[in-house]
């Protein structure tokens, strides 16, 4: 809003020198700005995946071609998929599980200004709530701890390792509102052994939260983001396909196929590189899922029969509109359905009350999802943990 204020300054400003033409400077001004804005907007909400990337660079029959790939291999499973490499492009990764989208990069106006959002009159309710975190308990445990720190960041700890995922520690662009800054020192927090990044997207992959914990600290990914940790000068790291696993002694991560897609530079374009979930068998003994950022799919239930699931994370935030949302992010009842499908024991949510990124206000997800898991009864199965909170198992 800073830049708005300054903005409806300066116009001040210029009307007072030049009483003359000062409409059409004015006008001209305010149509430069609001597309300037507009612009911005669709290039935020690309490089945080609340776009669907084909429709924006491709046209309709190039992205029909492409979204039958997903349709025609939709008997195959997922390790189908993998052995065949039908997610690996000629210069760029395909989302085989992508149903087909028309849309068109002015949808981002239909959802900025055209489209009613039936959520505004909640946003006087959020609030923000500054995240303190005792480190020293956590430290001192034995055993597996699951610490939420923010968005989608959370720490693991499985013994004496410890796992950091998606690390956003210092907000996102200036106009996008923080609800859960951090209120400890970032030197406070254990040192993580490996650091797991699900996509590209910027509240994912964040270079200054990458930055902060140094050059020698070892990043698990997805492939394709050699340029990114090339300018951080990172160099320990394993970049793996789906399927792929890392193992440090009885530990075991998996990165898994989901429903998502990726993107760094608008100019360069969609998918350069992969995305996924993770599994991660700990030494403790439970296996944690960790959904990233993920449209529902039906893969979610082969996942389930594969694996032994104690505890599913899933990210839940940024689901509404529906119309423009679904291909992108799952909403709360698609959260319980898949959370049923990979017979998982526990749930925990995150990826909400940090920063509003969909229509819905940034404290309704739990809400939402404690009234779908009521409905199936499993209100149970929920680990309800807020920012800052810890899961001692």
């Amino acid at each position: 809003m800073g830049g708005f204020l300054d903005f409806q300054k300066r116009e001040k400003g210029h009307i007072v020198f030049l009483k003359q033409g000062w409409q059409m400077n004015h006008n001209s001004m305010t149509r430069r700005f609001f597309i300037k804005k507009l612009l911005t907007w669709a290039k935020i909400c690309l490089m945080l995946g609340l776009f669907p990337s084909n429709s924006f660079f491709k046209s309709a029959s190039a992205m029909e071609k492409e979204n039958t790939i997903g349709a025609k291999h939709r008997g195959l499973s997922l390790r189908g998929i993998v052995l065949k490499k039908i997610h690996h492009g000629n210069d760029r990764f395909v989302n085989p599980f992508s149903s087909r989208d028309t849309r068109n990069p002015w949808q981002i106006i239909r959802w900025k200004l055209f489209s009613e959002n039936r959520f505004k009159s909640f946003y006087n309710e959020e609030s923000v709530n500054p995240v303190s975190i005792d480190w020293e308990p956590i430290k001192h445990s034995n055993g597996l701890s699951i610490t939420f720190i923010n968005h989608a960041s959370v720490m693991i700890k499985d013994l004496d390792k410890y796992i950091l995922v998606d690390p956003i520690f210092f907000g996102l662009f200036r106009f996008i509102k923080n609800f859960s800054p951090l209120a400890f020192d970032i030197k406070e927090m254990p040192r993580p052994d490996h650091v797991l990044i699900t996509h590209g997207h910027y509240d994912h992959l964040d270079k200054p939260s990458l930055a902060s914990l140094g050059k020698e600290t070892h990043l698990i990914t997805p492939m394709g983001y050699n340029d990114v940790f090339n300018d951080l000068g990172m160099n320990r790291r394993t970049q793996m396909d789906w399927f792929d696993t890392y193992k440090d002694g009885k530990l075991e991560i998996t990165l898994l196929p989901c429903n998502h897609w990726t993107l760094r530079n608008p100019l360069v374009g969609p998918n350069r590189s992969l995305w996924g979930s993770f599994i991660v068998k700990t030494a403790s003994g439970p296996t944690i899922f960790i959904s990233g950022d993920t449209a529902y799919f039906d893969g979610f239930r082969e996942i389930g029969e594969e694996f032994s699931i104690d505890l599913a994370i899933f990210n839940l935030g940024a689901y509404e509109p529906r119309w423009f949302m679904a291909t992108n992010h799952i909403n709360p009842g698609e959260t319980v359905q898949a959370f049923r499908e990979l017979q998982a024991r526990h749930l925990l949510i995150v990826h909400w009350g940090t920063f509003r990124l969909g229509d819905e206000p940034v404290h309704f997800p739990p809400n939402d999802l404690r009234r779908e898991l009521e409905e199936e009864g499993l209100l149970d199965c929920l680990v309800d943990l807020k920012h800052g909170q810890t899961l001692f198992l």
